[in-house]
């Protein structure tokens, strides 16, 4: 299906078709190719040999997503945090430099200080909103990749993709995006600027919470053969197993990020009202600093928000004392999770790094499933009150 003529909610609905591997069977959905090597024998041009270098039902599932993230190729990893090791292990040589922002994923945190010891890289965090300070670090020292997410987590910042691939293709700097939060349905990073866009698999693009995995596309087809060379070298690809368990999700994914972004407005408007509430971060309000910037480059601004109630007290019994929100770690399933980031995804940061990108010990991380949006707020109506 041409790209440029359908919308992308038709194109995934029509995964196995998109995927452009013939199944002799005419399946509905691609089979599982669940097998270690292939017979050279019995196959034309271009054969499989070994599940680790290439196997079709994983690589039905990375045409699509390369052809719904406006990539010319793509990989998929064990797991979404394989995907930015991925990268790092293609890309980042013994003393080079790598420019984040300060707001980032915890287990990219622990992951950047991995290499940080190991090869003795360099590690610039900037606040990404202050594009001034960005290209300063951008002149005054020789980045080879920059990596940022939009929105951040659990900051929830809108980054100007576009004004940021600017600035990258000027300093010719590599530019990958983690597009976990947002999605390839609601924001693609490649046709804002970036070089690449990672993300987990494992959160909304799935959506139930079986699985875990991860993605790496590019649009320049030189990165894009480093990257396969890397995975195979490493052998970093997914099983087929995994690849079809988040296929199954992948149909219904943008009705779920709709549903995921109304239940999430509702309740962020809610909260944002509440006495017993200081602050509500969700990128649909329009109280959110960069409001504007998230209408310009998001079609849907997912189901996560992040809140500081009035004390610790509260938001500690915020977490144990409600019944529809689980005490889990990730986001992006159907169930409503609640987690307290300095316990669970931003473990790996210091108290004092944890206040520098604005979270508190009264800070909770809210991701809204699809349950009925007025039975999570009587939830939490049981708690805070009306």
């Amino acid at each position: 299906m041409d790209r440029n003529r359908y919308k992308i909610d038709t194109i995934l609905a029509h995964l196995s078709e998109n995927g452009g591997i013939k199944d002799p069977f005419g399946s509905s959905h691609m089979p599982i190719y669940q097998t270690a090597t292939f017979d050279l024998k019995k196959q034309g041009d271009n054969p499989y040999d070994y599940t680790r270098s290439g196997n079709p039902t994983r690589e039905s599932l990375e045409n699509l997503l390369s052809k719904v993230c406006s990539g010319v190729g793509a990989v998929l990893t064990h797991t979404g945090l394989g995907s930015i090791a991925l990268l790092f292990e293609s890309f980042l040589r013994v003393n080079d430099h790598i420019l984040v922002d300060k707001d980032t994923y915890g287990g990219t945190f622990r992951l950047l200080k991995y290499y940080r010891d190991r090869m003795n890289i360099t590690l610039h965090f900037v606040d990404f909103l202050d594009l001034e300070k960005v290209e300063n670090k951008l002149k005054s020292n020789p980045i080879s990749i920059v990596l940022i997410e939009s929105p951040t987590n659990p900051g929830l910042k809108i980054l100007d993709l576009q004004q940021v691939g600017l600035l990258t293709k000027k300093y010719k700097t590599i530019f990958a995006v983690d597009n976990s939060l947002a999605t390839f349905v609601s924001q693609r990073p490649l046709e804002l600027g970036a070089d690449i866009s990672l993300f987990s698999t494992t959160k909304y693009v799935s959506g139930h919470g079986a699985v875990i995995g991860g993605a790496i596309v590019s649009n320049n087809k030189n990165l894009l053969k480093e990257i396969k060379y890397t995975a195979n070298a490493q052998g970093r690809s997914q099983n087929p197993m995994d690849v079809h368990t988040i296929s199954l999700g992948i149909p219904t994914l943008p009705i779920r990020l709709k549903a995921h972004q109304d239940s999430a407005l509702k309740l962020a408007t809610w909260l944002e009202n509440h006495p017993r509430v200081k602050r509500v971060v969700y990128p649909g309000l329009k109280s959110h600093p960069q409001y504007e910037t998230a209408k310009k480059q998001m079609s849907y601004f997912n189901g996560v928000l992040t809140v500081d109630f009035e004390s610790e007290e509260l938001a500690l019994r915020v977490v144990e004392e409600t019944i529809l929100f689980s005490e889990k770690c990730s986001f992006g399933t159907a169930d409503s999770r609640i987690e307290s980031p300095g316990k669970i995804s931003h473990a790996s940061f210091t108290s004092d790094e944890l206040r520098e990108i604005g979270i508190n010990p009264e800070t909770l991380r809210i991701s809204v499933g699809l349950e009925d949006i007025d039975d999570l707020i009587d939830d939490l109506k049981g708690i805070i009150g009306e």
